[in-house]
């Protein structure tokens, strides 16, 4: 299932490439920073992590006001802690595939929300203290994960935009047999620039 989804994903935006599509659809590139965490009960002293997302997108205009954008990402994700004497980072790499709805409000800017499938593929712990240096390559967390985003992007009228977005992950980030019933999720912020061209 998680297959097909990401095989579809990679189709929608593949699919722009005919003659016809071309002439309508709007191809671009992104990229910017993240500021991203993980709740649960669990967790009570965390920090978020700074991290970057970088892909392609394409527009596909339904209406004057109405576009759907589907996108491919990779996006660094986790959460942090710190304290006097040390500090431990968990990172959580995924391929996003947000599917977003775009709602033009006034000329160039929009509200943005939808679904993303998140793909993992690359998870790391590190610690760090005054006594050792821990890197270790762990396997917890789920392969895929169920998200949305909801924010506002402005585009200018030579391509170039800026966006904002929180994301969600609305399924568990770890398998439910690695950890307890608290349910661990993903959550944070996407503040990005690209260009359509």
């Amino acid at each position: 299932m998680k297959k097909t989804i990401l095989l579809v994903a990679i189709a929608i935006i593949g699919f722009g490439a005919s003659s016809n599509a071309q002439e309508y659809w709007n191809f671009g590139v992104k990229g910017g920073a993240n500021l991203t965490n993980m709740t649960s009960d669990g967790f009570e002293n965390n920090k978020s992590r700074t991290g970057f997302h970088l892909g392609v997108l394409a527009e596909i205009p339904v209406s004057d006001k109405f576009s759907v954008q589907p996108e491919v990402l990779y996006s660094t994700q986790g959460t942090e802690d710190e304290g006097s004497n040390f500090k431990d980072e968990y990172r959580l790499d995924y391929i996003q595939v947000p599917v977003i709805a775009k709602i033009y409000l006034v000329d160039g800017l929009a509200l943005e929300a939808g679904p993303s499938f998140n793909f993992l593929v690359n998870e790391e712990y590190n610690f760090e203290s005054n006594f050792v240096d821990l890197t270790d390559k762990s396997e917890y967390a789920s392969t895929f994960e169920f998200g949305g985003a909801l924010g506002l992007s402005y585009k200018f009228n030579n391509g170039f935009f800026l966006s904002g977005r929180y994301t969600q992950g609305f399924t568990d980030a770890f398998d439910s047999d690695s950890f307890d019933d608290d349910a661990i999720k993903n959550n944070g912020f996407q503040l990005g620039v690209g260009v359509q061209f």
